[in-house]
């Protein structure tokens, strides 16, 4: 029986090693196959016409740029901190303030890059430098009126009921980048010059070297180093406002280079009503667009600081945190923009939508890396603002500290949605569709404004209520503009009057 066993085993185990060797085999084709099949679809999405080669060749510089902006705003906020809690609240609540006075005009001056793009697609280059310069003009002609805010400044924050040090500092810090509006302004203008063109490394390279003199400026302004006064807060206003109006120097002067008034008419300087009036036909709804949804958020953030200081300070590190997501979205979300722009001055709304479903599919990709990191590491975000000496902590700062490790939560929540509202937004803005996003921002400012109204003084639903509100409002907008963008209607927008007419083969 043994032998006979044995005899018996022989056969069967070879027919079982086949058979696996048969399946092992046919596994390994179907992994390799499923393999190349990954780095295929990789390969297409990077290589495809308005894949992610192009989509990143425009926008990894606008990336660093908005991240520029970004180190500016955030290293303000942490040296202030490095002061006291309430130079950093202030400095965040003042900025926003400012920011959204600056919305209308910035968003005229900005939408002058989709101008740029498109005639740049249809190839009218001798129209790009009269646009930009009736760009800068809305700059010029409105800093006087930003200047105005100077004096009521007091009267405007007294609204907010903060404390009487808080909103002396606010008022400090709003009244200097007041004066820094028109660097801003001009700066924004000048750049799509380049921007709306696709050269986006030069304007990565300005904003990246006046961010460092910012940076510098700082270290010698807020803390008297070096032999420069010690200003405190008013000296980080300062230094921003000395690298703005620097920066827009530079600008006009690169973009009125000989070669550029042969090629794209920069010479061409005078104010042409025609033209101005159209840039303000779509760059105004542009422009209250950003008004809106930013005045929302002002009114978010400034009944916030109502509930406490505690929850002031750490609403106000949270949403500092959060820009290091929020802003290489917003690069993305400007590249979307130029790429629409250009692809609609060819005449190739395929290409238009393709370039979009790229940028959105990078945006959700880093989204989700960054909000993983906010709710497993919040504390690596949080250092800065406690670097000064870790080992002293008092309990107001330990309770801002856990308060915002929570509210970093509420940020990831809402990441992938607020990076598919941006682009989105960005897409149809892009083609011209600026009405719509108008009056859906005015709604949902009013709606935003009102509903934490009463979550604050009515219902007393506290700082997680709030959160919440403002995650859901986010959300909101996220899938709207997505419905939106699905629909198509932006498609058949432009901005320009067309050399070329619409080939049919193409807009199907």
């Amino acid at each position: 029986m043994p032998c006979f066993g044995n005899r018996l085993a022989i056969p069967l185990l070879s027919q079982a090693n086949g058979l696996q060797f048969f399946v092992e085999t046919d596994f390994r084709k179907k992994d390799l196959s499923m393999t190349k099949n990954l780095f295929g679809r990789i390969w297409h999405f990077y290589h495809r016409p308005a894949g992610a080669q192009e989509v990143l060749t425009i926008a990894l510089p606008m990336v660093v740029s908005s991240l520029s902006w970004t180190v500016m705003t955030f290293a303000d906020r942490m040296m202030l901190s490095w002061v006291n809690g309430d130079n950093m609240t202030a400095a965040f609540q003042g900025n926003i303030v400012w920011f959204s006075l600056m919305c209308l005009p910035w968003g005229i001056c900005g939408y002058a890059n989709t101008f740029v793009s498109q005639y740049f697609g249809d190839q009218q280059f001798q129209k790009i430098g009269p646009v930009v310069w009736q760009a800068i003009w809305v700059a010029i002609l409105t800093t006087p009126l930003i200047l105005l805010m100077i004096p009521v400044a007091p009267s405007i924050f007294s609204i907010f009921g903060h404390t009487a040090e808080l909103t002396e500092l606010e008022v400090t810090y709003f009244q200097v980048l007041c004066g820094a509006a028109g660097g801003m302004l001009v700066s924004m203008a000048a750049s799509s010059f380049f921007s709306g063109r696709g050269q986006t490394g030069i304007v990565m390279v300005i904003d990246c070297f006046f961010a460092a003199l910012n940076l510098l400026l700082n270290y010698f302004l807020i803390f008297g180093n070096c032999g420069f006064p010690k200003m405190g807060i008013f000296g980080a206003g300062l230094a921003t406002a000395v690298s703005l109006w620097l920066k827009a120097a530079l600008y006009i002067f690169l973009i009125t280079r000989p070669k550029h008034q042969a090629e794209f008419g920069t010479s061409d300087w005078k104010i042409q009503i025609a033209s101005i009036t159209r840039l303000l036909k779509f760059g105004v709804p542009s422009g209250i667009q950003i008004f809106l949804d930013v005045i929302g958020f002002t009114i978010f953030v400034m009944l916030l600081g109502r509930i406490g200081t505690v929850e002031a300070q750490a609403s106000s590190m949270a949403f500092s945190i959060s820009s290091f997501a929020f802003m290489p979205v917003m690069g993305l979300a400007n590249a979307v923009m130029i790429l629409v722009g250009q692809r609609l001055g060819e005449n190739r709304p395929d290409l238009a939508a393709q370039s979009t479903w790229t940028t959105l599919t990078i945006s959700l990709g880093y989204m989700v890396v960054i909000s993983i990191f906010y709710v497993l590491t919040p504390q690596v975000f949080l250092f800065g603002f406690f670097a000064t000496d870790p080992t002293i902590e008092t309990a107001s700062s330990s309770a801002s500290r856990e308060l915002a490790v929570r509210l970093l939560q509420f940020v990831a929540a809402y990441n992938l949605l607020d990076a598919t509202f941006m682009v989105m937004a960005s897409a149809v803005k892009g083609a011209g569709d600026t009405r719509f996003v108008m009056w859906l921002s005015f709604i949902m400012a009013a709606l935003l404004g009102t509903v934490t109204y009463l979550t604050v003084e009515v219902f007393k639903f506290g700082i997680y209520g709030c959160w919440a509100l403002i995650t859901l409002w986010v959300c909101a907008f996220g899938v709207i503009f997505l419905l939106r963008f699905i629909g198509g209607k932006w498609k058949s927008m432009r901005v320009i009057e067309m050399q070329h007419p619409i080939a049919e083969s193409q807009e199907n």
